[in-house]
């Protein structure tokens, strides 16, 4: 049986996008199809959709309202058709915690996530790409599933103690300005690679797949990178 062939992936996403959950849903799905064939070492990198967002966060409707113009039903509509689609990726991205005496949710909020990619960068560097995958999937969690504030840093640092990360030397990454400089150069390497929206995965340094695509987009465009590499 031959040797699977080892892929690097480098994820630009922002934890507050919803389609960033969905489209590793859908990957996972075809590395999956791709068991004994392909494999891959993901790690994610920063792109910021909101960097500008105020330390109070934003409520996440209105924010939609107000960046896309776009109208509540609207909003209704493509919630639902997102639902579907994250449904089928194997993705949750409903509200599973506490509820208040009326059995009112939290409203789902937009948060500034400069803290969390200085954490995934800390992450990766220090524990390797499966711990900071870890964290990212926690992170998306925290925020979709629990609608905590992610731009609070204890709740931050409780995310990275939860993955087995260790809380001190994570708070001493979030005070460290070298790790603001690497996401800042992180995101002007994404805007040199044209990439304008996440999810963005860049395959071996080189090959670009934007956006949220089906498990089979995946499955095809990672069979064509390795069979680029045999023959270049």
């Amino acid at each position: 049986m031959s040797t699977p062939e080892t892929l690097t992936i480098d994820i630009y996403s922002d934890v507050m996008c919803p389609w960033c959950a969905i489209g590793y849903g859908q990957l996972t799905k075809a590395l999956t199809e791709l068991d004994g064939e392909i494999e891959a070492e993901i790690r994610w990198r920063p792109f910021e959709l909101n960097p500008d967002m105020p330390e109070q966060g934003e409520e996440q409707e209105a924010h939609l309202q107000r960046k896309y113009g776009r109208s509540a039903e609207e909003g209704a509509k493509v919630r639902g058709q997102m639902k579907e689609i994250a449904a089928s990726a194997g993705v949750s991205l409903a509200y599973e915690g506490d509820k208040d005496e009326n059995g009112e949710a939290p409203p789902p909020m937009i948060w500034n996530t400069r803290d969390a990619h200085k954490l995934l960068g800390w992450a990766l560097q220090q524990a390797g790409p499966e711990v900071q995958t870890e964290l990212k999937l926690a992170l998306f969690k925290a925020h979709f599933n629990e609608r905590r504030r992610i731009g609070d840093r204890d709740v931050l640092l409780d995310i990275a103690a939860s993955v087995g990360l260790h809380r001190e030397a994570a708070k001493e990454a979030l005070e460290d300005d070298r790790l603001t400089a690497a996401v800042v150069a992180e995101e002007r390497q994404a805007w040199d690679l044209n990439i304008s929206g996440v999810p963005a995965m860049i395959v071996n340094g080189k090959f670009l797949i934007p956006g949220a695509q089906a498990p089979e987009v995946y499955v095809n465009a990672l069979r064509r990178v390795v069979e680029k590499g045999r023959t270049s």
